[in-house]
């Protein structure tokens, strides 16, 4: 397995099980007790669930290439576009207070995927768009 793979594998796991899954099937309750503000109807929320879900489609594409040892370039450059600006807007608004108010399990994984938005665009131009691996595999 080559390290693009390992990147790849990281942000998919990543964004299923800390975004896609919560967002789409946490109870309201549940949002409103890890902090979230409250809202009316989650119906947003839930729907930047789904729209993250269909990030992983085309992730996953780009991981069965990379297990192939190859590299395809549509996913890599949306991993490395929305990685990018997730982490600018997640570092913007946390530094500005934005989550001030909101429950300490909310901050934990705004600030935690801050720093993982970054590693993974990082990981996805160094080991997708400029293609550094070391030995035979990729690693």
């Amino acid at each position: 397995m080559n390290r693009l793979s390992k990147v790849l594998i990281f942000k998919l796991v990543a964004t299923i099980s800390v975004w896609c899954i919560p967002l789409i099937f946490m109870p309201a309750s549940w949002f409103e007790a890890a902090g979230f503000p409250k809202q009316e109807t989650y119906m947003f929320v839930r729907m930047l669930g789904w729209a993250y879900l269909s990030l992983c489609v085309v992730y996953w594409f780009g991981l069965r290439a990379a297990l192939r040892g190859e590299r395809e370039m549509g996913p890599i450059w949306v991993g490395i576009v929305s990685n990018v600006g997730a982490g600018f807007y997640l570092g913007y608004y946390g530094s500005a207070g934005a989550w001030a108010s909101w429950g300490v399990l909310v901050q934990f994984v705004g600030w935690a995927s801050f720093v993982a938005a970054f590693a993974i665009a990082l990981g996805l131009f160094v080991f997708g768009v400029m293609g550094q691996s070391t030995g035979a595999g990729g690693d």
